[in-house]
């Protein structure tokens, strides 16, 4: 599976999981996706092959189901939260584990399609 981080998340947390191997991307390192709206975002990473990991639940959730209403697939949402993981160091780290483990139990890229996984 491949990532596509949301703007909410740190550059770091990509390169960490790069570093061990897996295909992970932030919006912040790409600045033509800074600019996209979140059914934009979400069909991009579609595009890439990628699910999209936020925090954004509020906005993500509906937007996810108006793509199943309307048979719009998307490679997943990966679904966490402030809350579990904070934007300190630590709750980088915890993240980045998280993910790593996410992406080793998962590593077909379609092992998410247009379903929403929980951290």
């Amino acid at each position: 599976m491949k990532l596509l981080l949301d703007e909410h998340f740190s550059f770091r947390i990509a390169d960490q999981l790069r570093k061990g191997g897996f295909d992970v991307v932030a919006v912040v390192e790409r600045a033509e996706l800074c600019r996209l709206s979140d059914e934009d975002l979400l069909r991009w990473a579609h595009g890439d092959g990628r699910a999209l990991v936020t925090e954004n639940v509020q906005d993500l959730l509906p937007i996810h189901g108006r793509f199943l209403n309307h048979e719009e697939g998307h490679s997943g949402l990966v679904l966490t939260t402030a809350r579990r993981f904070p934007r300190s160091t630590a709750g980088i780290g915890t993240l980045v584990a998280a993910l790593g483990k996410l992406l080793q139990e998962r590593p077909d890229n379609q092992a998410l399609c247009s379903d929403v996984h929980w951290l």
